[in-house]
């Protein structure tokens, strides 16, 4: 538990700033890196989320960290996080096994405006492990594909070794209701897909710009210049949605670690209108 929440459950304060126990029911090596956690909340109740939403993950006596929720948010009784091990709390994460405990508080942020896409359009742009935070966006418009006039998810990774989600991603291809464009910046002999960067894409897409709406996930660098390729393909800024990092580390706005601009993103994002960040992401080390 971090400083703000262990202050507030000492004065008997808000429980929800109070890490719930979960159980590792299931665990899925993604990458040489990267893990996928599924947990069970050990008091039986869901943890139910918006697509774009993020948790605070708690391991006593090493830390705590956000971590995008990555799972299906009709299945809330099971709460899923891909993570990727780049320090200490993380790589203790991907190391745990099944029956191992966890603290989880959230969610918290603003989520996808799942709404802004409805009877258009809807563009899933993620680059790298930004598929994660974006997968339940996906999973969402499967399940409501009546109620938009396409789906069109186009996903860029470093290599093909580096492809996350492979499987589900074929499957997603496979299926009549997505259009699904990957591409990677270097190839290998054993790649015969598309090679490039991701907002390459950008304009092979089959329909007016004006009856689209974008969701943009991954690097600042990659969401910069696929915001860039979508507003010069003809797509409005105000149609266009990014989700941006930083270092969270109450989740609640008291800290101020996520500034970013006016912006704290842990309660103003992480999920923003790109015109609300458009002038600060190209920003160097702001």
């Amino acid at each position: 538990m971090n400083d703000a929440a262990a202050a507030l459950a000492e004065q008997g304060g808000d429980p929800g700033l109070v890490p719930r126990p979960f159980e590792v029911v299931g665990t899925r090596r993604e990458l040489d890196d990267v893990v996928t956690l599924e947990l069970a909340p050990l008091d039986g109740q869901a943890l139910t989320f918006l697509p774009g939403q993020f948790t605070m993950l708690y391991l006593p006596g090493i830390g705590e960290i956000p971590i995008s929720i990555s799972g299906d948010p009709a299945r809330p009784e099971r709460l899923v996080q891909t993570i990727r091990s780049v320090g200490a709390v993380s790589e203790a994460c991907c190391a745990l096994q099944p029956g191992a405990r966890i603290g989880v508080r959230g969610p918290y942020g603003r989520g996808w405006p799942l709404e802004a896409a409805l009877g258009r359009h809807l563009i899933v742009l993620a680059g790298g492990l930004g598929l994660a935070p974006t997968r339940p966006i996906v999973t969402w418009a499967l399940e409501n594909r009546s109620k938009l006039a396409g789906l069109h998810l186009l996903y860029g990774a470093r290599t093909p070794d580096a492809v996350l989600y492979p499987t589900q991603l074929l499957g997603w291809a496979g299926a009549e209701a997505a259009n699904v464009m990957v591409t990677v910046d270097r190839h290998s002999d054993q790649w015969s897909g598309r090679v490039g960067v991701v907002s390459d894409l950008v304009p092979e897409l089959p329909f007016d710009p004006a009856l689209g709406t974008a969701m943009v996930c991954g690097p600042e660098v990659m969401m910069r210049f696929s915001l860039q390729a979508l507003e010069g393909w003809g797509m409005a800024p105000a149609q266009m949605y990014v989700s941006m990092e930083r270092n969270m580390k109450c989740g609640i706005g008291w800290c101020g670690h996520c500034q970013l601009g006016p912006h704290l993103l842990c309660r103003d994002g992480p999920v923003l209108a790109a015109p609300q960040v458009s002038d600060l992401i190209g920003v160097w080390e702001l």
